[in-house]
């Protein structure tokens, strides 16, 4: 599969109430491979995904039918100033929905305002582009396309063996923070003394002259 096989799977939801800007942002999408589905307001965009605006007519049969797991929208682009919802209303409605949480959402905007990029930023969104958006800045997509798209990649079980491998380093770890503190300043000096007893008597069971028992002259007049 090539890479524009790949990037041709991920479907984009831009959202832009002016039609100039929501079709050079179709064009950008497109000549990346993308595939765009583009709708002028913040409540359209939640119809499509699945989500009823709070301020829509209930009577309305097309805001309940549709489901977004028919649409499979892989990342959402919005602009922040909109009649009705903004970006950052539709930031919000995504991000508290239990089922399109997962879903990537880019902001756009003409005007740089710190505080609100911070924001928007602090409550969910991927990105802030400021407008005019261009090629390049399509290319920061693909991180967070790939990333919503395989979220099992990362191994999570660790093999058996290398637990046991990692178990003696924190031992010798702890040691070494035992002796930094001070509470045990003679640390080597006991694991010496313990290593040189062990050794004696090692060096003494292995010795035939130590492992039969001797039998002093006096004992040996008694038993005479």
């Amino acid at each position: 599969m090539t890479v524009v096989d790949a990037e041709s799977r991920f479907h984009v939801l831009a959202v832009d109430d002016s039609l100039v800007d929501r079709k050079l942002i179709e064009m950008l999408l497109k000549t990346s491979s993308y595939q765009v589905t583009t709708v002028d307001s913040g409540s359209k965009a939640l119809e499509l995904l699945g989500l009823r605006d709070e301020g829509d007519d209930s009577s309305s049969p097309s805001s309940s039918s549709l489901d977004h797991q028919e649409i499979d929208v892989n990342l959402i682009i919005t602009d922040y100033c909109m009649p009705g919802m903004t970006g950052y209303d539709l930031l919000k409605r995504v991000k508290g929905s239990s089922s399109l949480k997962d879903i990537p959402v880019v902001i756009m905007s003409s005007e740089n305002v710190p505080a609100r990029i911070n924001r928007c930023l602090e409550d969910g969104a991927e990105e802030f582009f400021l407008k005019p958006v261009k090629l390049a800045d399509m290319k920061k997509l693909k991180s967070h396309l790939l990333k919503k798209k395989q979220p099992k990649s990362q191994p999570q079980p660790q093999p058996q063996a290398e637990q046991l491998e990692q178990h003696p380093p924190k031992q010798e770890e702890a040691v070494a923070e035992v002796a930094a503190d001070g509470t045990i300043s003679d640390c080597n000096d006991i694991g010496s003394n313990k290593r040189k007893v062990a050794a004696a008597m090692e060096e003494g069971l292995s010795s035939p002259e130590r492992t039969k028992p001797r039998l002093s002259s006096s004992s040996l007049a008694v038993e005479t």
